[in-house]
C-alpha cells in the first residue's frame, strides 16, 4: 500500500498537462462517470480523465481512481465491479480465467507502449539482439561477456506470470519459447518492485529486467539505471510510434460486449478514440493510436 501511495503521488507530476476536453466530449457527473479500473501504467490517464471531465483536483482524482493491476482489473470487469478498463494486454493465464468466467469483452486500442529492458547504468552493453534476449531468458547465455560486456554472471529478473509486462514478454519476445525458471528473489510481485531490485541488486551492473516504457520512464524512473536498445534501436516515444523499436504493443479501453449503446462507459471509450481523446493521451506522455 505504501508503494501504491508513492506511485499515485508520482503520477500527479504528469496530470497538469493531461487535461482538457473538446466541444463534443460527453458530459458526466460524479455519479454517472464510468467506474474505471486497469493497469498501473494507465493510472495517469485515468486521473487525467476524471480531472478533465469532473473538475477534480489532484487529491480528489487520487481518491476517485482505484486501479487493481492488469489481471484483477480484467476479472473485475467480468464480474461487473467496474465499467471500463484502461489496460494492457492480459496474460494467457488471465485469458483462461476470463474464458472460464464466460467473459465477452470489446477492445478499443487507444495507444501504444513497449516492453523495454533495463540494466545498471554502469553496464557497458548498450544494445542486445532479439535472439540474445531470448537466449538470456532461456539460460543459454549466462555471462555478460557473451554479449560484449564484463565477465560477470547475468542476473535475469522476471515478472510474475499474470502481470501485463510478463504477458508482453511472452508474446513479443519469447513467443513459443519457454523461459527458464527464475529464483523467487528474481521475480518481484509488484511492477515497481522489479525496478527497485534492479537498482539495488548488489550495487553492480549484472542485473537485467523488463517493464513497459511509460511506467519505467515517467512513473517509476530510478537513478542508476538505463534502457538497453534492441537490435540497435533505443526505446523512445518516436521509435515506439514508428514501430522501429521492435517490442511495441497496444493498450486498450475495454468494455463488456453487452455494454449498451450510448452508455457512459461506451461514450468515454469512443471519445478516447477520437481526436480530443488522442490529444489527452499524448499530453499525458503516451503514444496515442495503435
Amino acid at each position: 500500500m505504501k508503494k501504491t501511495a508513492i506511485l499515485m503521488a508520482l503520477a500527479f507530476v504528469f496530470l497538469a498537462g493531461c487535461t482538457g476536453k473538446g466541444a463534443q466530449a460527453p458530459s458526466f457527473t460524479a455519479d454517472t462517470f464510468p467506474k474505471l479500473d486497469g493497469s498501473t501504467a494507465n493510472i495517469p490517464l485515468a486521473q487525467a480523465l476524471v480531472k478533465s471531465f469532473l473538475g477534480l483536483d489532484d487529491t480528489q482524482a487520487e481518491d476517485f481512481v482505484a486501479f487493481n493491476t492488469t489481471p484483477r482489473a480484467y476479472e473485475n470487469l467480468a464480474k461487473g465491479e467496474c465499467d471500463l478498463l484502461l489496460v494492457y494486454e492480459a496474460s494467457d493465464e488471465t485469458k483462461e480465467t476470463l474464458d472460464a468466467m464466460g467473459a465477452d469483452f470489446e477492445y478499443f486500442p487507444i495507444g501504444k507502449d513497449a516492453l523495454v529492458f533495463i540494466v545498471n547504468e554502469n553496464n557497458p552493453v548498450e544494445s542486445l539482439t532479439s535472439m540474445q534476449i531470448v537466449d538470456i531468458y532461456t539460460g543459454k547465455i549466462t555471462n555478460w561477456n557473451e554479449v560484449g560486456g564484463q565477465d560477470a554472471k547475468i542476473a535475469a529478473f522476471q515478472r510474475d506470470p499474470t502481470s501485463g509486462s510478463q504477458a508482453l514478454m511472452k508474446k513479443l519476445v519469447m513467443k513459443d519459447t519457454p523461459m527458464v525458471a527464475a529464483p523467487a528473489e528474481f521475480t518481484p510481485g509488484e511492477m515497481g518492485g522489479l525496478i527497485d531490485r534492479l537498482a539495488e541488486y548488489n550495487n553492480e551492473s549484472t542485473a537485467i529486467g523488463y517493464s513497459v516504457f511509460y511506467y519505467a520512464s515517467l512513473m517509476y524512473a530510478r537513478p542508476g539505471l538505463k534502457f538497453i536498445g534492441v537490435n540497435g534501436v533505443a526505446p523512445s516515444n518516436s521509435t515506439i510510434a514508428s514501430g522501429e523499436y521492435p517490442y511495441t504493443n497496444a493498450f486498450y479501453a475495454v468494455l463488456r460486449a453487452d455494454e449498451p449503446a450510448g452508455s457512459p462507459a461506451r461514450a468515454l471509450a469512443e471519445w478516447l478514440r477520437g481526436g480530443e481523446g488522442k490529444l489527452l493521451i499524448e499530453r499525458c506522455g503516451y503514444v496515442a493510436g495503435a
